[in-house]
């Protein structure tokens, strides 16, 4: 459902994002872990569309999303870790907007279950500024799956959400990566990275230093089994750590 090849990103002469090349297929979970500054960010926007790399490709379900967009990013659903809301449209405007947007001729049927799902029904006539941060991030997801999408990409999704929104957020990403959605999940929560990611791709300054399942990358790092993912982690991006021990490129 997602192929990267060779995927890089200037800023300037800066290299953010330094050939990086990865797939995720329907049902796997990706975990795009990093330290800050890693380039998770970039990379995700190459993944949306939402910037153009300066080499490199970006698939969506056999679509390059530069050189035919339209299609391809009517696939996915980008999730930003800060929602982008339209302040004067109420919750259940937003839902209908995306739904003319995406040509979901069956929205009136899909949007009472979605809004159930993430908690938002007793919120239908609300306006944005009414809405406290946890809710205006259920409203950011409830918009990305309501053309239910085979590709979801996610940059830190549990942002603003309490306990029990993440409970269930962490159920809806599941839910959805088992119906055979292909996710990227980009968060800095390594135990939710763990509990849902099927596949680890570790960057550190814009370039791989390990892709895998955490046991494929472990056997290639003896010294850090046994450890946990924070540990393993920490090793992987840490200043001395070598960029070149990559797996699966």
């Amino acid at each position: 459902m997602i192929a990267v090849r060779k995927l890089t990103k200037l800023y300037g002469s800066f290299k953010a994002v330094d050939s990086i090349s990865f797939d995720v297929g329907p049902g796997e979970v990706l975990g795009l872990v990093g330290p800050n500054g890693a380039g998770k960010t970039s990379t995700l926007r190459c993944l949306a569309g939402i910037m153009r790399p300066t080499l490199g490709t970006v698939s969506i379900g056999h679509r390059d999303i530069q050189t035919d967009p339209v299609p391809a990013k009517r696939e996915l659903a980008f999730i930003p870790d800060e929602p982008h809301l339209f302040d004067y449209l109420t919750v259940q405007e937003h839902l209908r907007f995306i739904a003319r947007l995406y040509g979901v001729a069956d929205a009136e049927q899909r949007i009472p279950p979605l809004l159930a799902e993430l908690e938002l029904t007793d919120k239908l006539e609300t306006l944005p500024g009414a809405l406290s941060r946890g809710m205006k991030q259920k409203l950011a997801i409830a918009c990305g799956l309501l053309h239910n999408p085979t590709v979801l990409i996610l940059d830190e999704p549990l942002t603003g959400l309490d306990p029990a929104g993440i409970r269930k957020m962490r159920q809806t990403i599941a839910a959805r990566a088992k119906a055979g959605t292909a996710v990227v999940l980009s968060s800095h929560l390594l135990h939710l990275v763990e509990e849902l990611c099927t596949k680890l791709f570790v960057l550190r300054r814009g370039q791989c230093v390990a892709y895998g399942t955490l046991e494929e990358i472990i056997a290639q790092r003896p010294d850090l089994a046994g450890r946990s993912l924070e540990d393993v982690f920490l090793a992987l991006t840490a200043d001395d750590a070598s960029p070149t021990g990559t797996i699966g490129q």
